[in-house]
């Protein structure tokens, strides 16, 4: 690691320790020519991912749109924002966690409906009807009587 003091290529780690919930690793080095202190961070790689959009476009994972889509479902609605922040962790985990380059938004989509019909009920219906782009009142009808269904 190169000292950014006097640009000397090496240096000794005098301390090092987790930070982020242990996805990273803060580390004290101090230059070796020098003498100053500098801190750097070491965290894992992440691989991005493509997300294909309906239309066939490809976007770069975006995980605050993940987190606008569910706050906006959960306006107004008992939600704290832990749990909201819960969900999105999981469905960022279970992205990542799948090894694949690419996701389709359906699938990103079904996981935010599958979350967030376990967390409130209102607003899976409000996502639903932005998602699944209900065209009239008989599609909103069908949506609700298969949560109806799925709760009996």
């Amino acid at each position: 690691m190169k000292c950014p003091f006097c640009d000397y290529p090496e240096s000794k780690v005098v301390d090092s320790r987790p930070t982020d919930e242990g996805q990273a690793i803060r580390r004290r080095r101090e230059c070796i020519r020098c003498g100053k202190r500098f801190t750097t961070y070491e965290k894992i790689e992440e691989v991005p991912v493509m997300i294909v959009k309906k239309d066939g476009n490809r976007q770069v994972y975006d995980r605050n749109k993940i987190m606008n889509g569910i706050i906006k479902a959960c306006e107004k609605r008992p939600v704290p924002m832990n749990v909201i922040e819960k969900m999105v962790d999981d469905i960022e985990k279970a992205i990542f966690n799948s090894l694949e380059k690419e996701i389709t938004s359906k699938e990103i989509g079904e996981m935010v409906m599958t979350k967030l019909k376990d967390v409130d009920e209102v607003a899976y219906v409000r996502f639903a009807s932005v998602y699944r782009q209900f065209k009239d009142v008989n599609s909103f009808l069908d949506e609700l009587k298969k949560l109806l269904d799925d709760n009996e």
